[in-house]
C-alpha cells in the first residue's frame, strides 16, 4: 500500500499495528525501534510515531513481514530491506 496514495487514519493505522511485532519510526534524525512483545506503549505514543500533521499514517510506511517501519532512515532500510 503507498501512503501517499491511499490515506489511512489511526484507527486503520492502528489495526496494521496490531499486525506487526516491531515498529522502527523515523522522526527527524532519530530512529525510534519499539519491540511490541515487550513494550507496550499506549495508544498515544503509537499514534504520535505513525501519524502526521495531517492526521494520516505517515509516508512512507513499510511493512516487511512482522515489521513495521515509518519514516525514511537510509541505515535502517538498509539493515532490514538489504540483508
Amino acid at each position: 500500500m503507498d501512503a501517499k496514495k491511499t490515506t489511512l487514519k489511526a484507527d486503520e493505522a492502528l489495526a496494521i499495528v496490531r499486525e506487526a511485532d516491531e515498529i522502527y519510526a523515523t522522526k527527524g534524525k532519530k530512529v525510534i525501534h519499539l519491540n511490541l512483545r515487550k513494550d507496550k506503549p499506549d495508544k498515544a505514543q503509537l499514534l504520535a510515531l505513525l501519524l502526521g500533521p495531517s492526521g494520516n499514517l505517515r509516508a512512507p510506511t513499510l511493512r516487511k513481514g512482522r515489521t513495521l517501519v515509518v519514516g525514511f532512515d537510509a541505515a535502517t532500510y538498509e539493515k532490514l530491506f538489504l540483508v
